[in-house]
């Protein structure tokens, strides 16, 4: 959470980021392009197997990779998770070429499946809408033919051949060598329907593949150990290794960089980092706001994802109930960065279209900034608060006795 700080204090981003970030004719499509732009395309969708369905009503969300500045891509597994509501399906996340970079479009949930780049992730996902299954009265009904269920124990469940035509483990729509798919009039329509952002349990477990060192691609060469979970965040208990890489892996060019252009190599030579260009570093000038230190953004896309802590009373009933508060705080606060990066990104767009001159942009990363600053700090106060009320009390002193 923010406040508004001195300007000799403030990060001027990289002009170069607000440039590179769209050309999105994605953005149309109906899904928030995350901040996240890199310069070379993600690596082939591994070979794996499912695990089995822990529970009746789950659904399965595909593995997929993501990227972080330090270490590059990293797979995150697929897995088995519970819908926020009944009668909701998951639409994948994906990668697609903007136009200078690959930018990442964050999956959702609601009631269809939307457009996801066309990519055929597997197990129901084949590129074009879900086969995996369907509601029914309440109910979720699974084809087995695309999904590891036990029918021991599940009994609403269906069985219909699912025909590929073809086989492409591409992981990325666009640019040289994507997946060549744009949005049906019928997906575009379902991008303005009611939609949730990934629930507190994806949260946590993109958060465990990006602390896992052996899901980076630059070290299991695109054939990640742990491909699929049968719970979120669980790499142990029900967990399946790839059976082999999805395709050749190509490490990242020598000059490539966040934000680079894939397309021509060239323009990657002597990039600035857009994470880190004209930006003081992460530590300085932080604001102290009684919470776990959380680095300072100069734009909504670097806030953090909030998740919350499981809580520790020795109670389970109130342990889970602290959970619950904890988990919709959580989800509320990350549906508001959403928005404002959502609003930041095409502010910068509408930079690139009018061709903002160096004043102009400073202004609006200036702007940007602040914004992002202040909705921090006002998580910061919020979860601050709940914190505090869910603290145990110290017991009264006795009559006429004073506390130790």
């Amino acid at each position: 959470m923010r406040i508004a700080v001195p300007l000799r204090f403030m990060a001027i981003r990289a002009l170069a980021f607000s440039l590179l970030l769209l050309a999105l004719s994605q953005v149309s499509f109906g899904q928030i392009a995350v901040g996240i732009s890199v310069g070379f395309a993600p690596p082939p969708i591994p070979v794996y197997e499912q695990p089995i369905c822990p529970a009746d009503g789950w659904l399965w969300t595909p593995g997929y990779w993501a990227y972080d500045d330090d270490d590059g891509y990293y797979w995150v597994p697929g897995t088995w998770v519970e819908p926020p509501e009944v009668g909701f399906l998951w639409t994948p996340g994906y990668w697609g070429w903007g136009g200078s970079a690959f930018i990442f479009h964050e999956g959702y949930w609601g009631p269809h499946v939307g457009f996801y780049g066309g990519i055929a992730y597997g197990f129901g996902y084949v590129g074009v809408g879900y086969e995996g299954g369907r509601w029914e009265g309440g109910h979720f009904a699974y084809n087995t033919y695309v999904n590891h269920v036990n029918t021991t124990i599940i009994h609403n469940t269906y069985n219909t051949t699912i025909n590929n035509v073809t086989v492409n483990r591409v992981s990325y729509n666009g640019g040289q060598g994507g997946v060549e798919a744009r949005p049906t009039p019928q997906e575009q329509s379902y991008s303005s329907e009611h939609h949730v952002a990934p629930v507190a349990a994806q949260a946590q477990h993109v958060q465990a593949a990006r602390g896992n060192p052996q899901l980076r691609a630059s070290a299991n060469q695109g054939k990640p150990p742990i491909a699929a979970t049968a719970r979120p965040a669980d790499f142990k208990s029900g967990a399946v290794p790839s059976r082999s890489a999805g395709g050749e892996y190509h490490a990242p060019p020598a000059n490539a960089t966040r934000g680079g252009n894939a397309a021509n190599p060239a323009a990657n030579e002597n990039r600035p980092n857009a994470a880190s260009a004209n930006r003081p570093a992460a530590n300085e000038n932080r604001p102290e706001t009684g919470t776990a230190a959380r680095p300072t953004p100069g734009h909504a896309s670097e806030i953090d994802t909030h998740k919350s802590t499981p809580p520790n009373t020795g109670n389970p009933a109130t342990d889970k109930k602290y959970q619950q508060q904890q988990d919709k705080l959580a989800a509320k606060q990350n549906q508001e960065h959403q928005k404002l990066q959502q609003q930041q990104e095409k502010e910068h767009q509408q930079a690139a279209q009018k061709n903002y001159n160096d004043q102009q942009k400073q202004q609006m990363e200036q702007r940007h900034q602040q914004q992002a600053q202040q909705l921090e700090q006002k998580h910061a106060a919020q979860t601050q608060h709940v914190q505090q009320q869910q603290a145990p009390h110290p017991a009264a002193p006795p009559s006429g006795g004073k506390p130790h």
